[in-house]
Formats: C-alpha cells, structure tokens, sequence
C-alpha cells in the first residue's frame, strides 16, 4: 500500500517534492527520559502506537481501544496536530518556490496556511488514511505533496535545493514556537518540566483542566516537528535531504547528482532512511530535550 501510493502515475507538466516524515508515541515509557512529468509523493508518517496499559488485555480488539476516549482524544490532538503540520510543510515548499520563480503550487492554491487546498490534492493521504490506521491499527500515517515544474528544477538547481529545504525549515519552525510557548507556559507557573518525557510528555501541567489540555498540545507540536524535520533532511531520494544537499555541488554536479537519484532509488532510499532514522532518532530527541531544558541532563 506505501509502495503504491509512493508511485502514483504521472501528472502533466509537474513533479512533486519529495519529504517523508515518521513520529511515532506511545503512552507507556517508549524512550522514556528521565530527567512534473511524473509525480512523487511526499510521504509523513505519524505513528501513535497505544501501550499495554491503554489496552489492558492484550486480547482486546481494535473497536474496543478505539472506543476509550483517552485513545480517541489523543487521536484527535495528533490528528489535529499532523494536518497543521503538513499544511505548514507544503505551504512553505511552494512558497519557496513561487519567491523561487515556479509558480505550479501558487497556482494551485497551496501557498496557503489553509488545509483545504492540500487536502483536495491528497484527501485520501491527509484524511482517510490517518483516520483508519489510527482506529484500525492504533497508530497513524498519511502524506501530502506540492507540485512543481521540473523544468524549473533543471534550470534553477539552487532555487530548487531551497524549496527543498523549506519545509523542514518549517516543521523546526513549528518545534520552536511549541519550546517558546513551553517556556511561557512555566513562567506563568501553569506548566512545569517534567520527571520523566516521552514522545507525548515532555512538559507537565501544574493544575489538571486546560493547562493539561496545552501541555499535551505543545508536547505533540514539539515531537511531531522535530520527527518531521529530522526524517526530512535524511539525504536520501526521495527526501528533502535528498534535494537539499545539492547546495553543496556546482551546478552541473547537483544536476548530474539530481538525474541519477531519479534512476528508481525511491523504496531503496527510504528503506535506508528509515534503518538510519532508527538508530539516530533518540539521541536527537534527547539532544532536543535538554536544549529545551538546559541544565537538565534529561538521557
């Protein structure tokens, strides 16, 4: 099924820029801390897996986890979470490249913080799939992408590396007004940092009700980001990292490198990133965690 909706047939006069993003949580301590002429997808995955002691007995079926409301209400903070995010991701890749001279996405309407043009480009992506998988499967995945003119990428390699980079460059962006909105949050005393963290939990409410509310809020804004932008710039096709790094190279190099990497590398490439992403993950959470509380040794 990933495989499929990586290969979509090809669209006229566009190419999409490709991104991939995974975020995974889970309730239980999971990396608990203590203290254009063809189309590709871009592709985030957010998995939100339930723990042992959200489903009770292991024998309990899918409609029963859904129904527990705990399960649900963090489903739709995900959910509500995941679609901001990517709005923000693939506004920024075609904001990028309308300052950049290609004006494909523009005029598609998705330089737009507005999540209705993105999801009339990938209803069953940002919609349909995150929904099922989170009640059938107790985790989350969906994608979303931007077209572009590839002849504008031939032409404007740099322009193009840049596009690249800039929906990572939002997903950060995103991570740190969540860490600033923390810091505000534990100067007005309504949150506190936490004992322990997890890819749910990384700041604590000091009174249950609407604090508890935004603390889980800012959590998920926080990881679900730095997940996003992390896996992004992973430089293998067909990530953003992929694109990005020809910023390195001449001209003639990044195009050289650009055509090779379109030689059906897509299932190899994120296969290996996510092998890396794997074994990299949790020391760039923890590195995030104690930028974000300095002086804790949180790992």
């Amino acid at each position: 099924m990933l495989c499929w909706a990586a290969w979509l047939p090809p669209s006229a006069g566009v190419r999409t820029v490709d991104s991939l993003g995974v975020a995974q949580a889970a309730y239980s301590p999971f990396t608990a801390l203590s203290r254009g002429a063809e189309k590709t997808d871009h592709f985030y995955f957010a998995f939100m897996r339930a723990s042992k002691d959200l489903r009770g007995d292991a024998e309990q079926n899918s409609l029963g986890i859904a129904m527990n409301p705990e399960f649900l209400l963090l489903g739709v903070i995900w959910y509500i979470v995941f679609l901001f995010s990517t709005t923000c991701h693939e506004g920024a890749h075609a904001l990028a490249a309308k300052l950049g001279g290609d004006p494909t996405a523009f005029h598609g309407g998705q330089v737009s913080l507005n999540p209705w043009p993105h999801i009339q480009r990938e209803p069953i992506g940002m919609v349909v799939v995150p929904i099922l998988s989170y009640i059938m499967a107790q985790w989350m995945i969906g994608w979303a992408s931007t077209p572009y003119d590839p002849s504008w990428q031939q032409r404007y390699p740099r322009r193009a590396a840049w596009m690249a980079l800039a929906g990572p460059a939002a997903n950060f962006s995103l991570m740190i007004v969540a860490g600033l909105a923390i810091h505000a949050g534990i100067f007005f005393r309504l949150l506190a940092p936490p004992s322990s963290a997890n890819f749910t939990h990384i700041v604590d409410a000091t009174t249950p009700g609407i604090a508890g509310l935004a603390a889980t809020f800012l959590s998920v804004i926080f990881v679900l980001n730095l997940l996003l932008g992390t896996f992004n710039l992973l430089p293998f096709p067909p990530l953003d990292g992929s694109n990005a790094i020809t910023l390195l190279m001449t001209d003639e190099a990044a195009l050289k490198f650009l055509n090779f990497t379109r030689q059906g590398f897509g299932i190899l490439g994120l296969f290996l990133a996510w092998y890396l992403f794997g074994k990299v993950f949790y020391r760039v959470f923890v590195f995030a965690l104690n930028l974000l509380y300095p002086g804790s040794g949180y790992g």
